[in-house]
């Protein structure tokens, strides 16, 4: 399927009419009840992943919306890389989407007790999926999970078809939500703050600074993306923000702290 020619503006644009302040809002009321109301939380940021992967595919393919009784996402076949314990599936499923997720943690996988196919155990760091397998390959709110995130980022390329769709969205390091259950003590530094967390809850925070938490920053992500070979940048914006606020993706420094979320939109080579 051959992209239009503006394929870059029309994936943002196809994006931007959802990007409201409404939204953002909803979604950051949400975000305190990962942990203590998790089927809530990730119910909600479920359905707002599928309407953006649903954006992005018909803005970078060149699909028109149309009536669709099967859904967005008809036949397309999406990957999920650390898709966790499958609040996902449902979502993509009601779109018409095969959606496949890759997990390396079980108990993440069975975590919420939910019944679901098609999951596999593996690292994202090398994906156990044969090259071109998949039309859309996303993670959320993974790399900063992950020692080598761009070895991941290179892994989704491979796996997904010339043309298909490569979605990466990761939390910032310096932004107010990198330390996740952490709070705002990772900018203490991030031993300092996980060893504040175990004074405090006597226990470890989930996500183990050095272990399972890492600090990956906006430049890094957005010099991967204009430099790989696997794949072309068409779209690069703050996941969270109302459209009036994604100039801060292009402002040095202050983005690293502001953008809070980054998404890499990239067709895959």
């Amino acid at each position: 399927m051959t992209p239009p020619a503006d394929h870059r503006s029309s994936a943002l644009r196809s994006v931007a009419r959802r990007a409201t302040l409404g939204r953002s809002l909803g979604l950051l009321r949400s975000f305190p009840l990962e942990q203590s109301d998790p089927d809530a939380f990730y119910s909600g940021l479920a359905r707002d992943t599928v309407e953006l992967v649903a954006d992005l595919w018909e803005g970078v393919s060149g699909v028109q919306p149309a009536d669709r009784p099967r859904g967005r996402l008809p036949g397309l076949t999406v990957l999920d890389v650390g898709g966790g314990p499958g609040y996902f599936s449902d979502a993509y499923a009601a779109e018409g989407a095969r959606y496949v997720s890759v997990e390396p943690d079980v108990g993440e996988m069975s975590a919420a007790g939910l019944d679901q196919s098609g999951s596999v155990r593996g690292s994202g760091m090398s994906l156990p999926i044969r090259t071109d397998a998949v039309d859309v390959c996303i993670s959320s709110n993974v790399a900063e999970h992950v020692p080598e995130p761009w070895t991941m980022a290179e892994e989704m390329c491979r796996v997904t078809r010339p043309g298909g769709l490569v979605v990466v969205s990761y939390t910032l390091w310096y932004g107010p939500f990198g330390g996740h259950e952490m709070g705002l003590t990772h900018y203490l530094g991030g031993e300092r703050a996980r060893r504040m967390y175990e004074r405090r809850h006597g226990r470890s925070p989930k996500n183990y600074y050095g272990e399972s938490l890492f600090e990956v920053g906006c430049a890094e992500g957005l010099e991967w993306a204009r430099t790989t070979s696997s794949g072309e940048l068409v779209a690069a914006f703050p996941r969270y923000h109302p459209r009036w606020a994604w100039w801060l993706v292009r402002a040095p420094l202050i983005r690293e702290v502001l953008v809070s979320n980054l998404v890499l939109v990239l067709r895959a080579r």
